[in-house]
């Protein structure tokens, strides 16, 4: 089981990503905003990370350049999990730091498989 913290700002995005975070058999932490995502890989340190971009405050882009630029998050994986389905965002999201990028509307599959793949397990 692993520790997972999903940004979103979004209640109901929120509310559904954890219902199959949980459903998976991990823990379920959650951010409503990339600074308060931030401020959560610091505190909680979790194993994996579900960005949304599209955010108030520091959006996920800026948010996941942050994790990735501390020495005490950078190890945590980040995938970004968006609207954006263009490939320069994708490209962009990347270069930020992430390990992988997701876009909405995704298949509950979809997103098992992005995080057993950003966790190191085959899904």
């Amino acid at each position: 089981m692993a520790r997972i913290l999903i940004v979103d700002d979004s209640p109901s995005q929120l509310a559904g990503i954890r219902r199959i975070v949980e459903k998976l058999g991990h823990e379920a932490l959650t951010a409503e905003d990339g600074q308060a995502g931030v401020d959560a890989a610091k505190r909680e340190l979790p194993d994996l990370i579900l960005m949304d971009v599209v955010m108030p405050n520091l959006n996920g882009f800026q948010a996941t350049r942050a994790i990735v630029r501390d020495p005490a998050t950078r190890h945590i994986p980040v995938v970004l999990v968006t609207t954006k389905d263009q490939e320069t965002d994708r490209i962009w999201g990347m270069r930020q730091g992430a390990r992988g990028y997701l876009t909405k509307p995704f298949s509950e599959t979809e997103l098992a498989d992005a995080i057993a793949s950003s966790l190191g397990a085959a899904p």
